[in-house]
């Protein structure tokens, strides 16, 4: 995928993918490659479904176990170029969020690789996550946020409180650096796919952090689905996440 990267040919429009974005040609590339290893798992006697933002549920045996598989996340830093672009994968033993039994981002660009195993632990490469804690108590240096600029003004009094803004392009890497504390606090202040964020949440409770929406709500029984969305709020720091929810409330 990476030679398709900002050029027209990675560019090129060819439909539309199951998630309802626009399918380009590097989408359609990487999701072929992970689908072919997939694909061989279960000739070899493994039993499972994919759920993939492009090609949707594609039946591989059973319904569950289910992988869920977005292949280029970051897809408009990828179409222009930009070095910021991932591919993650989930695995679910139920539909619902808290059935995220194991996660997996990669950096496609840099190689870097962070993995979840629900009770197992968060890693980054091959050393345990352990959360570093940036600045003073009570500040956020660093606030993340997954937005459009309309949608800026939910989030404002969040944003005047941190030191500092960054906006990666890619949600899934974006988890995984709030699950080693390079992130201070993670925020889609509107509503974003949860199939997106899947393995970055489960890495986010590895590390004993905190998720939840905007009001401070559960999002374990909501559906880890191409249709579900939700607006959320997390860090690798409870004492962060409280901070950021009394701030929003405010």
């Amino acid at each position: 995928m990476l030679p398709l990267m900002g050029t027209e040919e990675g560019r090129e429009e060819i439909g539309r993918g199951a998630g309802g974005d626009r399918t380009v040609e590097l989408d359609r590339r990487a999701e072929a490659e992970a689908v072919a290893e997939l694909s061989a798992l279960a000739e070899r006697g493994e039993r499972f479904s994919l759920l993939s933002e492009e090609a949707g549920l594609v039946d591989m045996g059973a319904d569950f176990p289910r992988v869920l598989l977005d292949p280029v996340d970051g897809s408009r830093n990828a179409k222009r170029g930009l070095p910021m672009v991932g591919a993650m994968m989930a695995l679910l033993e139920t539909p619902e969020l808290r059935g995220v039994q194991a996660g997996f981002v990669l950096n496609l660009t840099s190689g870097e690789r962070w993995r979840a195993i629900r009770g197992g632990g968060a890693f980054r490469n091959e050393s345990p996550i352990r959360p570093v804690r940036y600045g003073r108590p009570g500040t956020i240096e660093i606030l993340a946020l997954e937005t459009s600029n309309r949608s800026l003004r939910a989030a404002m009094t969040l944003v005047e409180r941190a030191s500092r803004l960054r906006t990666l392009g890619s949600a899934a890497i974006a988890l995984a650096h709030t699950a080693t504390g390079g992130i201070d606090v993670y925020c889609t202040p509107t509503p974003h796919r949860l199939f997106d964020l899947a393995a970055g949440l489960l890495m986010i409770g590895e590390v004993q952090g905190v998720a939840t929406d905007l009001g401070g709500g559960s999002l374990d029984d909501l559906p880890a689905d191409l249709d579900t969305l939700t607006a959320v709020l997390c860090s690798a720091h409870p004492e962060l996440h409280a901070l950021s929810l009394e701030t929003l409330r405010a």
